[in-house]
């Protein structure tokens, strides 16, 4: 029994059989030529699938290109009316919308047009289900796609209209509330690059206010290899404020893992700011006494070489005297703290120059000698500490949009089993 069999004979017995092709009609698309001008930009709305693979809503209003009345009725295309379910069948199977206004597709769809339209948004929600069974019927060498025929033999198993309706709108709730979530977050981490620039470009007075431009007070400023910066601000290569900058495990580190033991850092666990506490390989305590020179600290700052170079984080107390692979370490001396110096390395200023600077874009790998020739700033004691502070702040609102949003979205996934398998019942809503 497949996947998309247990989940058929999942619903309720009150809920009804049919094929994909007796709940709606179901309609191909095409492209018309384009060595023929009078075919395109002629207000027909027409969509191709990377427009539903981006799209941030359930809807999709309007579309890259138009085709005109010659475009669609000399090609493979079709006009769908509005509120039909647009689903790609090719390559990326499953990505689905509700078109708005009437609109005509490419040939990598099998579009919907239900018979009862009311049905229409518990269909969308439906496809997320009926995924796997499109990619077991679906061929092909150089990319999958599923025929009109073995998508219109679909099985479905449907609730009555006004449980559909109900369990649409409930869903339909939670990812409102989740775009709202994901709206949220994309403007507190573009309001973090700008303060990020304003910090460690202008810093913080002593009265606790950001300087004044350069071009407001020059006067307050200097001009460095990185720019203009605060006159009090010293300015330097990194192997001149640390006491070591190193790299973790790199020869064979596998030989070394065992079931339990120190936790040993990779790659993975280094997040931009913050330790991902998952993931972790191990090694014995005298594999770690016998590579002590890879061990970490509380207070170092772990630097990823390889994937996405640069990006750094802090080692928390409780991990100090453990150990890790083919990362870079650098311990910072006392006149610089480290999560200013970690703040700087993942900003801006210090990515550019990883990225530039790396051994080659190809393998974004960066080594020792890069990480010791990166020039960072380093304000006053005091400062420092203030910038540190701000940067908290703005990421903690970050971080508990983020958990909100994860938490929406377990919910969404909970629920969405629970409700399109009919293990909750929404009559009670009704």
């Amino acid at each position: 029994m497949t996947e998309y069999s247990e989940f058929l004979e999942s619903t309720p017995a009150h809920w009804n059989r049919f094929k994909m092709q007796e709940v709606g009609r179901i309609v191909s698309g095409g492209t018309p030529s384009r060595d023929v001008p009078s075919l395109w930009d002629g207000g027909i709305p027409w969509v191709t699938p990377g427009e539903l693979t981006s799209l941030p809503t359930k809807e999709i209003h309007e579309t890259a290109e138009t085709i005109s009345a010659a475009g669609l009725s000399g090609s493979g295309a079709n006009l769908l009316p509005a509120q039909s379910l647009l689903i790609t069948s090719r390559a990326t199977l499953g990505a689905r919308a509700v078109n708005s206004v009437p609109m005509a597709t490419n040939q990598g769809f099998k579009s919907l047009v239900p018979f009862n339209e009311q049905m229409t948004d518990f269909l969308y929600h439906l496809v997320d289900k009926i995924k796997p069974e499109m990619v077991r019927r679906a061929s092909g060498t150089t990319f999958l796609e599923i025929s009109g025929s073995e998508f219109g033999d679909i099985d479905l198993s449907l609730p009555p209209t006004e449980e559909a309706v109900k369990i649409a709108e409930i869903l339909d709730t939670l990812d409102a509330a989740i775009r709202g979530t994901e709206a949220v977050l994309a403007k507190l981490k573009a309001m973090k690059q700008g303060l990020l620039h304003d910090l460690l470009t202008r810093g913080i007075d002593a009265n606790g206010d950001l300087r004044p431009t350069q071009p407001e007070a020059p006067h307050l400023y200097k001009q460095t290899p990185l720019g203009w910066l605060p006159k009090e601000w010293d300015c330097g290569r990194l192997e001149d404020y640390c006491s070591r900058i190193c790299v973790g495990i790199v020869i064979k580190p596998a030989d070394y893992y065992v079931e339990e033991g120190v936790p040993t850092f990779r790659s993975a666990n280094v997040r931009e700011g913050y330790i991902a506490e998952s993931d972790f390989v191990f090694i014995s305590p005298a594999s770690n006494a016998m590579l002590h020179k890879s061990q970490i600290r509380k207070g170092d700052i772990l630097t990823v070489r390889t994937g996405y170079p640069g990006t750094s984080a802090v080692v928390p107390e409780e991990y100090d005297g453990c150990n890790c692979v083919d990362i870079l370490i650098s311990t910072p001396l006392g006149s610089i703290s480290s999560e200013f110096l970690c703040s700087w390395i993942n900003s801006p200023f210090g990515k550019g120059q990883v990225l530039s600077g790396q051994g080659g874009l190809a393998q974004q790998h960066f080594n020792v000698g890069e990480m010791r020739e990166l020039i960072v700033v380093k304000p006053s004691s005091a400062e420092q500490e203030m910038i540190t502070s701000r940067i908290d702040t703005a990421e903690a609102k970050i971080q508990t949009e983020q958990k909100l949003l994860n938490k929406l979205r377990l919910q969404k996934s909970g629920l969405m089993d629970d409700l399109l398998t009919g293990r909750t019942p929404v009559t009670s809503l009704l």
